[in-house]
């Protein structure tokens, strides 16, 4: 369920902004995306799982006010972001 060490290397490579780059708003909504992927493919073999629902609500809102900040930070930014992601904002 959790992130391997080798996707959450390849996402930090594909979107980090300069070498090294681990905590820009980018890096963090890849990674969150990725997390509620695996998540709410996680909620359709288990239905009962409630607990990973509250987890998967928590990630959606932290990846809301990401993009927010993003969006008001760097319109550009946002827009590329949004379509390497393929989010439907």
């Amino acid at each position: 369920m959790a992130i391997t060490k080798e996707k959450k290397d390849q996402l930090v490579k594909e979107f980090a902004r300069h070498e090294g780059d681990t905590g820009s708003a980018e890096v963090q909504i890849a990674l969150l995306t990725e997390d509620i992927n695996n998540l709410n493919d996680h909620l359709k073999l288990n239905k009962q799982d409630h607990h990973s629902y509250v987890g998967l609500l928590k990630k959606i809102g932290h990846r809301r006010n990401l993009l927010r900040y993003l969006k008001g930070k760097d319109i550009q930014r946002y827009r590329d972001l949004i379509t390497k992601l393929g989010l439907r904002r």
